[in-house]
């Protein structure tokens, strides 16, 4: 028997909790850190710059494919001892653009559970990134059916959570956030007043790791490793 009632709303991640997404970048990035085959620097050590220069890129760009070429690109410029022509311009932009052909591939069991999560809960899609890719995803995943409405927004931070709260009428006793990323899924969503569900993914960016937050008194966090089980907790 689910442990919470029907009529909850259900706040739900895309990548990396409804489909695969950063293991297609982590194969990227493995293809770039082996083409720049840097002598100075070990493969750990070039992650690591490609870790800062992300953050930096981030900030000015935001999330996509745009912003992680723009990554490869600037990384490649300040590790290569030999400059960036034009043809090694393009096979590191080409390590990005394999990222864009793969198919969306949807994690176990995510379209019969939010089959059976419709039937009892509202449900609506909120995932963050460049709008125009992230909404060809939700299209091209075939789920949009699922939910009430998709939220895609540029940050996930407490502010963002309770825009959502108030453009839906929300009401956070019955409101959950589920998702993989401690960062912007859980952590910043019980800051908003909301409930979360912590999704395991083994393949979870890097930059989205942080240590979870203690839900405050009167939310709940739950741990799940696996999508299917929300049927059984809602």
């Amino acid at each position: 028997m689910p442990q919470f009632p029907p009529g909850q709303t259900l706040l739900i991640d895309a990548d990396d909790t409804l489909w695969e997404n950063n293991v297609y970048f982590e194969r990227a990035i493995a293809a770039f850190i082996s083409y720049l085959n840097h002598h100075e620097y070990s493969p750990a050590e070039v992650r690591q710059t490609l870790n800062a220069v992300e953050r930096e890129t981030i900030l000015a760009h935001g999330y996509g494919l745009p912003s992680f070429t723009r990554s490869l690109v600037s990384t490649f410029e300040r590790l290569s001892p030999e400059p960036l022509d034009e043809e090694k311009r393009q096979r590191v932009v080409g390590f990005a653009r394999s990222i864009a052909e793969q198919e969306i591939e949807l994690l176990p069991q995510v379209e019969e559970t939010l089959r059976d999560l419709a039937s009892r809960h509202r449900l609506i899609l909120m995932t963050k990134g460049d709008h125009a890719e992230q909404a060809d995803k939700v299209r091209r995943s075939g789920l949009a059916g699922y939910f009430a409405a998709v939220e895609i927004v540029a940050e996930k931070d407490p502010a963002a959570y309770s825009s959502v709260v108030a453009r839906h009428q929300l009401a956070p006793h019955s409101s959950w956030m589920i998702g993989n990323s401690p960062k912007s899924d859980i952590n910043p969503a019980l800051a908003a007043g909301l409930h979360a569900v912590f999704l395991f993914h083994k393949d979870t960016w890097i930059l989205e790791h942080a240590t979870l937050a203690t839900p405050p008194e009167g939310q709940h966090l739950i741990e799940l490793d696996s999508f299917q089980k929300l049927s059984v907790t809602f």
